[in-house]
């Protein structure tokens, strides 16, 4: 790989040119892979227990990893097949590093490091070692890369996995050996098979393909590889389409805004006069991998709502590749570099307000952590337990101590016996009557959610509208925590309680 950066053929003046003496490309491309990987591992220990609190989605994971490899596939045959293979791989990490926060997320801290290497070398071998390093340094800046780069769930693997698969399919392209598309192809599958939506890169790559015009066989070796992905996924996807009631809680597009602005922003810097190196141009790549699978997802959404920004991290692979491109284009082209450094600290001063939010609870949608803690306290050994809906009974699963005094009024089978996520229910005739055999009732309710209709969840609702009093609400991210009490508690006697704060910065009324 030559590493002398060459004007533009257009630009040369002199003829014939001096032969440049070859420098060895190893001390390049290992800038490259230690500067970004370096950065992202410091990025991602930053405040990377965001105060010992976890969210929703990270305390399934936990709970999860902690079955059986058995039970998990149990589970998997009713909910969450998508994720199988993740919980899996974090149950033998648990066996391996043990329990806690930093086993939960440091294994996306190190997914993550190694894709801001990959996209470092992908840039630099289309668009010159600068670019290469620039690029990858951006990646990890970027906020949404931040934000996964710390959560205890898949999508950081699968961003590390499409970024090297992407990075094997622009090295087979002029060598075309059979083991180069054997690796692109084994490497894109264990990436769908972690998250099926990883399939939607493998568009982008045809697009880049087809529009690059590589020869033929290069473009029947890669559908014979993508084939293979498409063939290997199938399984997955046939099973996983019953269990599409998982995602109904998703209204409309999740975060769309970040989608928008960063293709708009790659998709400008595209027009720019990028560097090119090789068969395959950086904006060539880079644009369908950040555009065509958040656009896929959008136009499928118009018949069933799927779009959520974290299925397509790994679109941020191409945002990084075409900042890093034009920022190296930026300063070929500028006169005075003071402007380049003006410009690099404007934007790192712009990320440091996201950045400093994405490590506090308050960042994700919801602290399970803060909603088990504040059942804890305010409920009394011997109180009911209510969720309503019962699906939010994964937010206190993590942590068996928060609940341990109190008794589920609707459960009648538990999580790990049932292969579920949040157990069985019993019918709603029998949750009616359990709740009128208690005095005091602590209920969860999940905000901002959208909760299923049926008749366990009604029951609920009327029981406690006709024969309980609420008596305090604790409010937490993502929940309230509602203490209801009959009218004959004497406790109930002395009035509302007053205000204080409640766990996890809650307020109590």
């Amino acid at each position: 790989m030559s590493l002398d950066e060459r004007a533009p053929a257009v630009a040369r003046t002199v003829s014939p040119p001096v032969p440049a003496r070859r420098r060895s490309p190893g001390p390049a491309e290992a800038v490259v892979v230690i500067a970004p990987l370096s950065l992202t591992i410091a990025l991602g220990l930053w405040g990377i227990r965001r105060q010992n609190t976890l969210w929703g989605d990270e305390s399934v994971t936990y709970q999860l990893a902690h079955r059986d490899l058995s039970q998990i596939w149990h589970t998997a045959q009713h909910v969450d097949l998508v994720h199988a293979l993740y919980y899996a791989v974090m149950h033998e990490i648990f066996g391996l590093f043990g329990q806690g926060l930093l086993t939960l997320r440091l294994p996306s801290v190190l997914a993550m490091s190694v894709a801001a290497s990959g996209v470092g070398l992908l840039a630099l071998r289309l668009a010159g070692p600068r670019a290469g390093l620039l690029a990858g340094l951006v990646f990890p800046l970027l906020p949404q890369v931040q934000k996964y780069a710390q959560e205890g769930r898949s999508y950081a693997m699968v961003c590390a996995l499409v970024t090297w698969a992407t990075y094997a399919l622009v090295v087979s392209v002029p060598h075309r050996a059979r083991w180069r598309w054997a690796v692109y192809g084994s490497t894109m599958l264990l990436a769908c098979l972690l998250h099926e939506f990883a399939v939607l890169a493998l568009v982008a790559h045809g697009v880049t393909l087809v529009v690059s015009r590589v020869p033929r066989p290069v473009l029947r070796a890669w559908s014979v590889a993508a084939a293979g992905v498409v063939a290997g996924l199938l399984p997955l996807a046939i099973c996983s389409a019953g269990q599409s009631e998982q995602v109904s809680w998703i209204g409309g597009p999740v975060r769309l805004r970040y989608f928008l602005v960063v293709a708009v922003v790659g998709v400008a810097c595209a027009r720019a006069p990028l560097r090119v190196r090789g068969p395959v141009r950086l904006s060539v790549l880079a644009v369908p991998i950040l555009v065509l699978p958040g656009l896929l997802l959008l136009i499928t959404s118009l018949v069933k709502p799927l779009f959520v920004d974290r299925y397509v991290l790994y679109s941020n692979i191409g945002i990084a590749l075409l900042l890093g491109a034009w920022m190296d284009c930026f300063h070929r082209r500028q006169q005075s570099p003071r402007i380049a450094w003006i410009a690099a600290v404007a934007v790192l001063a712009a990320l440091v307000p996201p950045s400093l939010s994405l490590r506090t609870p308050q960042s994700r949608s919801n602290d399970a952590t803060a909603i088990g803690a504040a059942v804890r306290k305010e409920g009394r050994p011997g109180d009911g337990l209510l969720y309503l809906s019962g699906q939010q009974r994964i937010l206190t699963g993590a942590n068996p101590e928060d609940t341990r005094f109190l008794t589920d009024l609707a459960l009648a089978q538990d999580p790990v016996s049932s292969n579920t996520l949040a157990g069985v229910e019993l019918p709603a005739r029998d949750i009616a009557a359990r709740m009128l055999e208690f005095d005091r009732i602590v209920a969860v309710r999940a905000v901002g959610v959208h909760s299923s209709s049926n008749p366990q969840e009604e029951a609920k609702t009327s029981t406690l509208r006709r024969h309980f009093r609420e008596y305090g609400t604790t409010h937490v991210n993502g929940a309230r925590v509602t203490v209801y009490v009959r009218d004959h508690d004497p406790s109930a006697k002395a009035g509302p309680r007053p205000d204080s704060s409640g766990a996890g910065g809650g307020v109590m009324r």
